[in-house]
């Protein structure tokens, strides 16, 4: 059956406060957690954006759940050190860790003051990044002379297995591009047709039988109205194709282009509702196109009331239906 976890935003929320939510959420029976990387916010009114590795330790420490975590393995960081970070996590907690590889947005990767690659550039130098990480991860000792430089690094702790590395994609060309060398795929919640394709052109370039994951976007609260205002406070900054906000710099600037992004528009980006059921029909939908977990970001600030009502009858919905559907095909094949 599907697994359905719960996203940790690190932009919106203390890293304290994420810690106490993923155990709330593990209380209530998701299933998993995933968490974002930033160094700053999409806003300065969301405020936060503590250090997700130093987070993840303790969340993994804390809880029994399985977590991942969206990343970008070159820019602000070096792909030496992410993975080494990655496989200490993946050693101390045996097949809890994934993490997934995207070419990164200037907003965290600019820190660094280094040229703004372009985005096709960016994808190759992710790849290598990835490349480079599971040579370590397989014990080799490592030089490397191209977008990415190491000398002679070796990982002397490393798992018994080296954690999966999805890729994080939005459009069917990445899919399709990844399809033959990540571990499998993880996407945003889009329209059902624009999903398709891009889980087609993952199995096309070479994803077929991968893990496909989706994070979805949502706005939960006790009315329409009130889901639809949270959703436009909270996450107005983030509705922009990721060709624009791949290239915005600061907090600031997202501010400045979200300035005349009306509330009307959130229902394009996030899925609003205060109904519990009408959230499950869309999920009943994603769970259809084949994907193996659904980690689900409730874009406003009511984490605790979200993370209460899905509990207690989002996530009993979704597993009666598919214990349903089990029985179903069980019974075709005898």
């Amino acid at each position: 059956m599907t697994r359905i976890g719960f996203h940790a935003s690190h932009e919106q929320f203390t890293p304290g406060e994420l810690l106490e939510l993923v155990q709330r959420a593990e209380q209530a029976g998701f299933d998993a957690a995933m968490c974002s990387d930033h160094f700053h916010p999409w806003s300065q009114s969301q405020g936060q954006s503590g250090f997700a590795w130093s987070w993840l330790g303790a969340a993994l420490a804390t809880t029994r759940l399985p977590f991942g975590v969206v990343t970008s393995p070159v820019g602000r960081y070096h792909p030496a050190v992410i993975a080494q970070a990655a496989a200490t996590l993946a050693q101390m907690f045996e097949g809890r860790f994934w993490m997934a590889a995207g070419s990164g947005e200037v907003l965290n990767e600019g820190i660094t003051g280094e040229p703004w690659p372009p985005h096709q550039q960016r994808s190759q130098r992710m790849h290598e990044a990835v490349s480079i990480m599971r040579r370590l991860w397989s014990g080799e000792e490592v030089t490397h002379h191209g977008a990415v430089t190491i000398e002679q690094a070796r990982l002397y702790t490393r798992p018994k297995q080296a954690p999966p590395v999805y890729v994080a994609a939005l459009s069917e060309e990445t899919a399709r591009w990844a399809g033959g060398w990540a571990d499998g795929l993880i996407t945003i919640s889009l329209p059902h047709g624009r999903l398709k394709s891009v889980i087609d052109a993952f199995h096309e370039g070479g994803g077929e039988g991968k893990p496909l994951l989706l994070q979805v976007k949502l706005s939960y609260d006790d009315t329409d109205d009130a889901a639809l205002a949270g959703a436009h406070a909270q996450w107005r900054f983030n509705v922009f194709d990721n060709a624009i906000a791949a290239e915005l710099r600061t907090p600031q600037q997202f501010e400045a282009a979200a300035k005349h992004v009306k509330r009307e528009a959130m229902s394009d980006a996030v899925r609003i509702s205060s109904d519990p059921q009408r959230q499950v029909a869309w999920l009943q939908k994603d769970i259809e196109l084949g994907f193996s977990d659904i980690y689900l970001h409730n874009v406003n600030r009511r984490q605790r009331e979200f993370v209460d009502a899905f509990g207690e009858q989002v996530l009993p919905a979704l597993r009666d239906a598919g214990s349903r559907d089990a029985k179903a095909d069980h019974k075709k094949k005898e």
